[in-house]
């Protein structure tokens, strides 16, 4: 293996190569623009990979060039440290000598999937506060806790108050008990797990930790492949030696990975898709010693380049074996396999059908035996009729039951605008209203199910399982259509009469309304209470206002993270401020790392046992506050 690696390095290093590659006139002619696509910022991916896509591919993915380099199958089993070297020191210095230092980190943590040189330091080995015992988890441990990204099958991300173990009116008491740093990290995507008295979280560094939720000391740690921007799931596992319990989660490089709950030690590994720019976003879930995966792509913010060969990527669900990580079955959103279609001006092929990604952790419903998911736009033209949609699979076979397709025609490409287009980029761009968040199951008083579901453009939809996603109620929350960057996010929360929703209004206006927390009811979908927010003003920074990170309940309140880094709870019964608490600031941490809160984009807090968990900073796609934090909170 070792020698492997020390070949592709080498391949990479002596090629004749044009790494970064200077402005080519075929990409002038084609109408992209001159410059690079962004000033980078430090440790966000997805802008390293555009740069890459722009500066880049001219030599090393592209199927017609002459010149002699490594493709990008090659790049991407690169350590980011290989990249950064060559780019920095070694024979790529000529090359990419108008890179800034930014940009150079960007492409190497894109094609390495993970942050320069965290490898040593975020280890948990060499952290002070190792834990003196390690002792053993058991099946009374395992039954209370937040178990995964919703907290229960159905994704409601309400916490009942038996397990919550935290009251209405404890909240306004809630201080900061202890700060975990994650070293190197930028961007926390991961969304702390609670079970057994342990915290698992994943990091951007692609590092997994168990940490002991009452005193922050640190158990062990694991570092995929790359980076852990799903939630964690833990069960019980079979065949695996003395292994009882199993923390299950994927990583950037749509691989799937079982560790020994106690010691961290691997179990199995499985890749669940080959497409080269194939991600694992949404969280799988856990159910009856099944693990559904759902997989998204980066394909969207590549395929805008003349020079991809746009596109192949389809978004699926995989069904594994918990006990062995074995494939069970897989269904694709988009059925039909991607067709050459026509070359473009410069030659690269161009395919469809693509894009339905799946983003969100899937939703499953026990009584019907299915699952539900949400999917994205398409990528090509016409649109896939299960892009945008909802759509339920049966939990054995994996075969489409149904699909309620809420947008039509919306293909899109990030980079495409009105503007601004390349021969890739659809003719009729759509308004990119992904369903980027999980649909919630929940029992309404007289004993019947609604699904509701929630889209970019800001629309809920109520719909009925017992009638194949038949539309009960739809609500716009915007009187105006957002930008593509979406009003509604990672989701809401929903108790038993009400669901909630934070929102990010881009473009704040008369007709759009401000930003703020919005409660809708179960039963007609009709508006409860809207509650606005004013952003907190940091020193130095522009306003950042809205929310997308996913919303969490108890009984009596709901929580959300803000991109000011504030992170409020408000009063269910009528949307009024109760506490709030700035994170974006620095922390004195119990293992000692330097760390700092920032935005809060993606995963919501969690809560169990009168704790709550919330890890702090995200860039994504607004400029946020970066961040390396997970702090913990409780009244007591």
């Amino acid at each position: 293996m070792r020698l492997k690696i020390m070949l592709l390095i080498a391949a990479f290093l002596i090629a004749d190569v044009c790494l970064v590659c200077a402005q080519s006139s075929d990409s002038t002619r084609s109408g992209q623009r001159n410059q690079d696509l962004f000033d980078i910022r430090p440790g966000h991916s997805l802008e390293g990979q555009m740069l890459f896509e722009q500066r880049c591919t001219t030599c090393h993915g592209n199927s017609n060039s002459t010149v002699r380099a490594p493709d990008r199958a090659t790049l991407l089993k690169l350590t980011p440290e290989a990249v950064y070297s060559a780019l920095e020191t070694g024979p790529m210095v000529f090359q990419a000598k108008t890179l800034t230092e930014p940009q150079k980190r960007g492409i190497a943590e894109f094609l390495g999937g993970r942050r320069l040189g965290a490898t040593e330091a975020g280890d948990a080995k060499h952290m002070p506060n190792q834990c003196a015992t390690n002792l053993a988890m058991t099946d009374s441990s395992m039954r209370k806790g937040w178990n995964g990204w919703g907290a229960d099958t159905g994704n409601s991300r309400f916490q009942e108050a038996s397990v919550a173990g935290l009251s209405s009116d404890q909240v306004p008491k809630l201080k900061l008990k202890w700060a975990f740093g994650f070293p190197y990290g930028v961007e926390t995507y991961g969304q702390p797990t609670v079970v057994g008295g342990r915290v698992f979280v994943g990091t951007d560094t692609s590092f997994v930790y168990s940490i002991d939720s009452v005193t922050g000391c640190v158990y062990w740690s694991y570092q995929a492949a790359a980076g852990v921007r799903t939630a964690i799931s833990v069960g019980p596992i079979r065949g695996q030696g003395n292994a009882r319990y199993a923390v299950y989660f994927g990583d950037l490089r749509s691989n799937v990975y079982a560790l020994d709950a106690a010691t961290g030690h691997l179990l199995w590994k499985t890749q669940v898709e080959g497409h080269l720019l194939a991600r694992l976003t949404g969280s799988p879930t856990l159910y009856a010693g099944r693990l559904y995966v759902p997989v998204s792509s980066s394909e969207e913010a590549t395929s805008v380049n003349v020079l991809y060969p746009c596109c192949t990527f389809r978004g699926s669900v995989v069904a594994l074996n918990a006990n062995n990580g074995r494939q069970i079955w897989k269904t694709y959103m988009i059925p039909e396999q991607p067709q050459p279609l026509r070359k473009n001006s410069l030659g690269t092929q161009q395919w469809a059908p693509a894009g339905a990604p799946v983003w969100v952790a899937p939703t499953i419903d026990a009584k019907r035996h299915v699952l539900y998911v949400g999917t994205g736009d398409a990528y090509t033209e016409p649109a896939a009729t299960n892009s945008d949609a909802v759509v339920a699979l049966d939990l054995d076979s994996g075969k489409q039951m149904w699909s309620y397709q809420a947008i039509r025609d919306d293909a899109y490409m990030a980079g495409c605008t009105f503007a601004n287009r390349s021969e890739n980029c659809p003719k009729h761009l759509g308004p990119d209203y992904d369903f980027a968040s999980s649909p919630i199951l929940r029992t309404l008083p007289d004993g019947r199910q609604i699904l509701v579901a929630a889209h970019k453009g800001g629309i809920v939809l109520g719909l009925d399982p017992d009638k194949k996603g038949a539309l009960l109620w739809k609500v716009a929350l915007s009187e105006k259509p957002p930008t593509f960057s979406g009003l509604i996010i990672f989701g809401g929360a929903a108790d038993q009469k009400n669901v909630y929703y934070a929102l990010q209004n881009a473009d704040v206006t008369p007709n759009n309304g401000p930003n703020g927390i919005l409660a809708v009811q179960l039963l007609d979908g009709k508006r409860a209470w809207f509650s606005p927010v004013e952003p907190m003003k940091i020193q130095g920074e522009p306003i950042r206002s809205g929310a997308s990170a996913a919303i969490t309940a108890i009984s009596g309140v709901a929580f959300s993270g803000g991109w000011d880094g504030t992170l409020r709870a408000f009063a269910t019964r009528s949307g009024s401020l109760i506490w709030s608490y700035d994170t974006a600031q620095q922390f004195k941490t119990v293992n000692g790392v330097p760390a700092k809160g920032g935005s809060m984009g993606a995963p919501g807090p969690t809560i169990a046992g009168g704790m709550m968990f919330v890890t702090s900073g995200y860039i994504g796609v607004r400029n946020g506050l970066p961040g390396n934090v997970l702090l913990a909170f409780t009244p007591r």
